[in-house]
């Protein structure tokens, strides 16, 4: 790996009188002016030699540190693969600079290759690196480069907007002491979230416990046996719906009227579930499939090349509409379908009261519609008969997403497909006892989601904590100055020294890079 190159210092204009004042000692100076020369490398000249590939893919930009890096061979290597790092380095992204993919190369990394996607920042002599790593996290460095971005699918800064920043530079024992109190305060902080953290993954954990509490009869147990005597079996309801089915289906055969797509009941199946391996159910209850307690329809997409099949009034949903959909009931997507598009296409028009689940990319969204709403291919949509209450339905989805995957098959992507989601089992209680367990599930979520609220907004705060802290400290307001530290614009004088002594040091590659070079351009 070989120094291809200086890389361009930033701007030396220094023009900081629209700038804040600083304490005494300090000095405004350009990112660029108090960072070393990066050097670059062709890990191709050495196809055979193996290195770990720092990507941004690569960064938790929660823990800014690096994580799960590739490795290649020369022969391999990706065509950004071309900055060689060192423990202390700072790995800054170029890239949607918001997402703050930012962190530090620690020894594990030493000598090995950073994407181009990073401005690579390396501290000069007298400049601590730890107190820059700490200054490119503000708001105060990264809002200014947010609004230089380039591009829209794929906004950007250049590695010379990065270096042409402005930052404040204290004496090196202040940067010291700066960097000590900042990872005092951050080691009390980062527990604090810690600890926040822990209690979502523990409601995570409580939600799931009661969804499994509620199908096992376990939530409505006391009142169950308060009840005793007073609720229709199970049994007897599941024999009424089919009853019903059957009737239906046997007007349907007879009928002279033309049929609709997802209109008419089919005559029921034999009832079969296999409760092996299911858990027992309490007295009153059944284990039943979703076919006998309702209608199955799927969706459809009519041609999206027809302009004239969509902008109409009819909702139409894909799963990605449910991607970040956190409520119970809804009305619509992002595109609705005309008339036209409805009857062009294998969609149906579904009514109000439908449980709609996505069987595919992924499994396990689910909704109620609280409308009439057609969907495309991606769902599996059940229309409850008389007797199941629609939530009920609603909430044991979403406990079994799990098993419904064990269902689904496929190799680009698993999907359910109608005739096995037919054959979900579900637990099937008395009516009055579906309307109780959903109002216990929800008793119990409200409280969880009262406890979120306050976790969430005591995570907020804590980083509205830590960005106040990082401001104080790049203000001289977070550690007291100390006159006898020698001023920072001499050191300032002292890099600039060394680096004009070390011009043209690094400023030419083997010849064998040169050649590379020239026959192998990127």
């Amino acid at each position: 790996m070989t120094n291809a190159g200086a890389r361009l210092c930033a701007p030396t204009d220094m023009d900081t009188s629209n700038l804040p004042e600083l304490p005494r000692g300090w000095v405004w100076t350009r990112l660029g002016e108090i960072c070393e020369e990066v050097e670059k490398t062709y890990p191709k000249i050495n196809p055979n030699d193996e290195f770990l590939y720092l990507d941004i893919a690569s960064i938790d930009n929660q823990q800014q540190k690096i994580i799960q890096p590739k490795r290649y061979r020369g022969k391999d290597a990706p065509s950004r693969a071309r900055q060689v790092v060192h423990s202390g380095d700072i790995l800054f992204s170029t890239v949607r600079t918001y997402l703050k993919n930012i962190a530090m190369v620690n020894e594990a990394y030493d000598g090995q290759i950073a994407s181009t996607g990073f401005c690579v920042i390396r501290a000069s002599n007298g400049v601590n690196n730890r107190f820059i790593f700490s200054l490119t996290q503000t708001d105060e460095f990264l809002n200014p480069l947010t609004q230089l971005q380039r591009g829209t699918s794929y906004p950007a800064v250049r590695d010379s907007d990065v270096l042409a920043q402005f930052v404040p530079l204290p004496p090196l024992r202040e940067q010291q002491r700066i960097v000590a109190k900042i990872e005092e305060l951050f080691t009390k902080l980062d527990a604090g979230v810690a600890a926040l953290q822990k209690v979502k993954a523990q409601l995570k954990r409580y939600r799931q416990a009661v969804l499994k509490h509620a199908f096992e009869g376990k939530l409505t147990a006391a009142w169950r046996e308060a009840h005793k005597g007073e609720l229709e079996p199970a049994s007897v309801l599941l024999e009424r719906i089919r009853a019903e089915r059957a009737k239906t289906a046997t007007v349907g055969a007879h009928s002279c009227a033309p049929s609709t797509r997802a209109s008419r009941a089919k005559a029921p199946r034999p009832y079969t579930v296999d409760t092996s391996s299911l858990p027992r159910l309490p007295d009153g209850w059944v284990w039943t499939k979703l076919e006998e307690i309702g209608k199955i329809a799927a969706g459809g997409t009519p041609s999206t090349k027809n302009a004239d099949n969509f902008g109409g009034e009819i909702p139409w949903l894909t799963p990605a509409d449910l991607s970040d959909f956190k409520g119970k009931y809804i009305e619509r997507g992002k595109r609705n379908l005309t008339q036209k598009g409805l009857a062009g296409s294998s969609a149906v028009l579904l009514p109000a009261g439908t449980v709609l689940f996505s069987s595919r990319a992924p499994i396990g969204y689910v909704a109620i519609a609280s409308n009439s709403i057609s969907t495309n291919q991606g769902f599996k949509n059940l229309i409850p008969f008389d007797g199941v209450f629609n939530e009920f339905v609603f909430y044991y989805l979403k406990s079994s997403k799990e098993l419904a995957e064990s269902y689904a098959s496929g190799t680009t992507f698993l999907e359910i497909s109608a005739t096995k989601f037919a054959q979900l089992p579900i637990p099937l209680p008395p009516l009055a006892e579906q309307h109780k367990i959903v109002e216990e599930i929800e008793r119990r979520f409200s409280i969880a989601d009262e406890v979120e609220k306050v976790v969430e907004q005591s995570l907020k705060q804590a980083e509205r904590l830590r960005q106040s802290i990082l401001k104080r400290a790049f203000e001289g307001k977070l550690v007291p100055q100390d006159p006898n530290d020698e001023p920072a614009e001499k050191l300032l004088e002292r890099i600039k020294q060394a680096r004009i002594q070390n011009v043209g040091a690094h400023s030419r590659a083997p010849q064998r890079i040169a050649v590379w070079q020239m026959n192998n351009q990127p």
